[in-house]
């Protein structure tokens, strides 16, 4: 063979792998963009030099959190790992998603080497099995705040956050004991105080009381081990986030006078009365805030556009919940994401009713109705959250969709909502589910989403017409929505595990027909989700200026989903 056959081989064997490099640099770039990137910026002259100087401490926070989170959701070896990728899209990618598979598209692996997701994360060793759990004689292993792993003898022990994590959480500390110092808001001062010993303790409720009375703080941070979502085995264990957060004074007061109504709306909801009979805390505070950083859990493949915490039942009975409208972020999905699907999906005859207002408030009483509702089953099995284990965060998110879309259309009616009408607020809701049943029927919200849009659908709450547009009918769309309330609530109540399981395997998923009107709305190229450029730099903090100390590199770069690439 001539040594120019040869060389033509090689160069078809090259230009066939440059080829490939290339599709797949491609698919990894339109992974990215399918998150629109959006700056989380904020006038810091409108704050005092105390508050400005607060805030480039609590980003500095906020990325040991997101260490902490990483940790939990991949590992610390495999984030080192990133580095070492020659796709810069694909290492972007994986920022997004705090490692190797997409939250948005059933936990697939993108990253070579990578099979499928443990459904422990890095909460239990990946090879115990459940019998093994079962076995392990120690109360504290389904706790919130402690991980499983293994000892020298290879047998299953339990460890508390605050030593699992204690490197970590020493950073903290530190920063913590500059943040107390430039608190002049009492309530702040308190807080983070009774936040640091919270850290030491893995004890939380004194610091979740505390948090419970700053009503009147305009900085606020929240921080530490809250959610239970990146535990797909069991649903014990909390991931560590952190939103750094500015209060919109005007928003929040003109949503203020709703919260002393939260035990006459807890009466109103359309089940069984033996489902409502708690009492919901009326301290509970109802305000809006601009975001201007996420880190951890919240920053995880989709964005929180609204915080309802404390998620501690003896918080919420005794004081109720906060619930925090991120109104910047919900802008930026609005505006980004829910119009143009709207457009594509919704018919022309109903899209005047598609609303800025309307979209707010359905996700503010969201927020709202996972105070209302019941916490304890009435069948003697505990309270919801361990009755229905790994169901119950799907079950508690569905319940919050559509009774929070009940308190709008009661509100509406009143009088209370101004500007909106209850068909603004329907078919924005359905414009809203098709934006976030995008997100995936694996994980919590996703399977929420797609109960609640089934059994709509079921009920004929909405059709196509002709041209296969979205038509809501308002008249089926009440009773479906006061049918799907009674079911959800019934549900929580009783406590049911297997009739929880059941429904949502068979309801949880998406249909056929959806599933082409989901390929639609991907063809068209709108994006899934929101990406944030954010971080000291953005916000015209200059490393090391008016923050107290020398920022990280995340940090001032709006690590983890910043700048990179220009993209």
């Amino acid at each position: 063979m001539s040594l120019a056959v040869l060389t033509m081989g090689a160069s078809t064997v090259n230009a066939q792998k440059a080829q490939k490099a290339q599709e797949e640099n491609n698919a990894m770039k339109k992974k990215v963009e399918q998150y629109a990137s959006f700056a989380l910026k904020y006038d810091l002259g409108q704050l005092s030099p105390r508050e400005a100087e607060l805030v480039g401490i609590f980003i500095q926070i906020a990325d040991v959190m997101d260490d902490i989170y990483w940790e939990q959701s991949f590992g610390h070896d495999n984030r080192n790992k990133l580095q070492e990728l020659k796709d810069p899209y694909m290492r972007q990618f994986a920022e997004i998603q705090y490692g190797a598979w997409d939250r948005l598209d059933a936990e697939k692996p993108f990253l070579p080497g990578y099979g499928p997701k443990p459904a422990g994360a890095n909460f239990y060793p990946k090879d115990m099995t459940k019998e093994e759990f079962e076995k392990l004689d120690d109360p504290m292993k389904t706790s919130q705040y402690t991980i499983l792993q293994r000892n020298k003898s290879g047998e299953l022990e339990v460890v508390p956050y605050h030593k699992a994590y204690s490197k970590y959480l020493e950073r903290v500390y530190n920063l913590l004991e500059k943040a107390i110092e430039l608190a002049d808001n009492d309530g702040l001062h308190n807080y983070l105080e009774a936040r640091r010993e919270a850290l030491r303790t893995d004890d939380y409720f004194k610091s979740d009381m505390i948090w419970m009375d700053m009503k009147d703080s305009r900085l606020d941070i929240v921080f530490g081990p809250i959610e239970n979502y990146e535990d797909a085995l069991y649903g014990y264990k909390t991931a560590y986030e952190a939103f750094v957060l500015i209060k919109d004074e005007k928003w929040s007061n003109d949503l203020a006078r709703f919260t002393k109504m939260l035990p006459e709306l807890q009466k109103q909801l359309p089940c069984d009365p033996k489902y409502k009979k708690e009492v919901p805390g009326t301290e509970s505070d109802l305000n809006v805030y601009d975001v201007i950083y996420y880190a951890g859990d919240c920053n995880a493949g989709s964005k929180t556009i609204a915080i309802n915490l404390p998620n501690d039942e003896k918080v919420q009975l005794e004081k109720g919940s906060r619930r925090l409208q991120l109104k910047n972020a919900m802008e930026a999905k609005f505006q980004n994401i829910l119009v143009p699907i709207a457009n594509l999906m919704i018919s022309k005859e109903q899209l005047n009713n598609i609303k800025f207002d309307a979209f707010f408030s359905n996700v503010c009483y969201h927020e709202v109705a996972h105070g209302l509702g019941i916490k304890n089953t009435i069948t003697g099995k505990g309270n919801v959250r361990q009755a229905l284990q790994n169901q119950y965060s799907a079950w508690e998110e569905a319940k919050a969709d559509i009774c929070g879309l009940y308190i709008v259309q009661t509100l509406i009616e009143r009088g209370e909502i101004k500007g909106i009408t209850v068909e603004d607020a329907y078919v924005t809701y359905l414009a809203g589910l098709l934006r976030s049943v995008r997100f995936g029927a694996t994980e919590a919200h996703g399977i929420a989403n797609m109960m609640c849009f089934n059994y709509m659908q079921d009920k004929g709450a909405f059709s196509r017409n002709k041209e296969g547009k979205y038509v809501v009918d308002s008249k089926k769309m009440r009773a479906a929505l006061e049918g799907w309330a009674a079911l959800v609530i019934k549900t929580e109540g009783d406590g049911d595990y297997d009739a929880a399981k059941a429904y949502a395997d068979k309801n949880g998923k998406v249909r056929p027909d959806l599933a082409k009107d989901l390929k639609a709305i991907e063809k068209a190229n709108i994006p899934l989700d929101i990406r944030y450029e954010q971080g000291a730099k953005v916000l015209g903090l200059e490393q090391g200026q008016r923050a107290g100390a020398e920022l990280p590199s995340g940090a001032a770069a709006g690590h983890p989903c910043g700048e990179a690439d220009g993209i």
